[in-house]
């Protein structure tokens, strides 16, 4: 099992470019299965849980060709399988975005259970009422299985804003007959990237943007040539690492819209950057003080759909927040698993109240110290590693793998800017 040495109390200084958004890249492979023709995909980041999307996109008849470094060609003229393997679908949540571009090319779909993080129930329900809407027959056992002899626009709303599930939706429909229309449908950043990825190949998408999507069904896609956005949840990553190292960093790539909601949050903190054009600076000498509510009262974070904070932010702020002056309420709203991470940071010398699954108190600033760590998701493994870069001596952290399904050649570019971190294994 690989792992981290990182030595602590270094500040990281210096420019690194946001590689292209993991959840923008996966639903954009799985859209490739939507056309015969090539599809060529740009700033695909060299991750993990893309490899993976890759090999199940293989599995399926489909053929994967490097044009440059983070460029990929995608080609797939005849699906010869409508089962997701399971080696595959175990190993990530987003082999379930398969569903979708499968049911409109084949009809059928055979999935099993998909993986991913275990940050507590993430309820598949959604996309079987979206694809149920638009026609499709699910069979639930070992296996999922969905069959459709056609499928038909419909007007669905959502019983919650999944990314996912919109995004399969949007797969589906596109090749539906007539017109879809989703309400309470997810509008982050990367259903965004996915429907405009779908325009350039002939869509009709209205709403892009907005929780109401009008689509009207077309009876073929053509390939297209398109470039993935910066992951705002990376650039935000590298926001908190030069606030708790006292460093001066300058992140290239990315868009000034995605990151209005971390603003906000990171504003509560006392954590402030500029923007002009592509460039996020966020200088040191942050004042790394908590910003009040209104007569003095203890601010909140807290996250939700978008545009509201993005919840996979949600652990990282909570390390930068032990090292701020002051008391701020964290409240998770969406996933009752995600901060049992805490305890590790209350080991290293945090002080963190965890009032139950979904809120904590933070009072800082803490001193931290070295610790070994084991990784349990890809959030909250980076959250551990920003704690550790700020922490006094040495630092382990095991089971990187789950990071690094998130985060591309992360040793070797914070090494660029002065960490002591070293990958074993």
């Amino acid at each position: 099992m690989s792992e981290y040495i990182i030595n602590g109390g270094v500040p990281l200084n210096g420019t690194i470019k946001a590689c292209g958004n993991k959840n923008a890249a996966l639903p954009c492979i799985a859209a490739a299965l939507l056309t015969d023709e090539p599809v060529i995909l740009r700033n695909i980041p060299d991750i993990e849980d893309v490899r993976v999307m890759l090999d199940v996109f293989t599995a399926l008849g489909g053929e994967v060709k490097t044009l440059e470094q983070n460029v990929i060609m995608l080609s797939l003229k005849d699906i010869k399988s409508s089962e997701i393997p399971k080696e595959q679908a175990v190993k990530i949540r987003a082999s379930i975005l398969f569903a979708g571009p499968l049911l409109a090319r084949t009809g059928k779909v055979v999935l099993p259970p998909p993986g991913g993080d275990v940050i507590g129930r993430r309820r598949l329900d959604t996309h079987f009422l979206v694809l149920t809407e638009l026609g499709s027959k699910v069979k639930i056992g070992d296996t999922f299985t969905f069959n459709a002899k056609s499928l038909t626009g419909a007007d669905i709303f959502l019983d919650e804003a999944s990314v996912t599930a919109t995004e399969n939706a949007i797969m589906a429909a596109v090749l539906a007959k007539g017109r879809t229309i989703l309400t309470n449908a997810a509008s982050e950043p990367h259903v965004q990237d996915l429907c405009n990825m779908l325009v350039s190949m002939g869509a009709k998408i209205e709403g892009t943007g907005s929780n109401i999507l009008t689509i009207d069904g077309v009876e073929k896609l053509s390939g297209c040539d398109f470039e993935i956005g910066a992951d705002f949840m990376e650039a935000g990553s590298f926001i908190g690492l030069a606030a708790v190292t006292g460093g001066d960093l300058h992140i290239q790539g990315v868009r000034a819209a995605d990151m209005r909601p971390a603003k906000i949050a990171f504003g509560k903190l006392g954590i402030v950057w500029a923007h002009e054009g592509t460039v996020i600076h966020v200088p040191k000498n942050q004042s790394m003080e908590v910003n009040h509510d209104l007569g003095g009262m203890i601010p909140k974070i807290d996250d939700a759909p978008w545009p509201g904070f993005p919840p996979d932010l949600l652990s990282i702020v909570i390390v930068v927040a032990t090292q701020i002056k002051g008391t701020v309420l964290i409240h998770e709203k969406m996933y009752e698993s995600r901060m049992f991470f805490v305890d590790k940071l209350i080991g290293m010398g945090a002080r963190i109240v965890l009032c139950d699954p979904h809120r904590a108190v933070i009072s800082g600033p803490a001193k931290l110290h070295g610790s070994e760590l084991i990784s349990p998701d890809v959030r909250a493994g980076m959250a551990m590693l920003i704690a550790t870069m700020c922490a006094e001596g040495k630092s382990v952290i095991r089971n990187v793998y789950q990071i690094e399904r998130g985060y591309e050649h992360l040793p070797e570019r914070l090494a660029a800017l002065g960490a002591r971190i070293e990958r074993i294994g």
